[in-house]
């Protein structure tokens, strides 16, 4: 099975997150809310495609795609 992560998401699409690929930037998403275990839902993405906008609890969270990338999702 391949590992999915929010980038991998089509705009209306949701996923739960699972854990990170980048333990320095984890202490930042889990600061903003990206917890393991909690639902995350790809929004929209910029006109160029990046950043994207998620919606994870509760509140609607801008990321940058290499941001996305590290986030794993089941």
């Amino acid at each position: 099975m391949d590992i999915r992560n929010v980038a991998d998401l089509s705009p209306g699409e949701s996923g739960i997150i699972s854990g990170f690929m980048d333990d320095a930037l984890s202490l930042k998403l889990l600061e903003m809310g990206c917890l393991p275990g909690q639902p995350i839902k790809f929004n929209f993405a910029a006109p160029l495609g990046d950043p994207i906008c998620v919606s994870v609890s509760g509140y609607d969270l801008s990321l940058r795609l290499d941001e996305a990338i590290t986030i794993s999702i089941q």
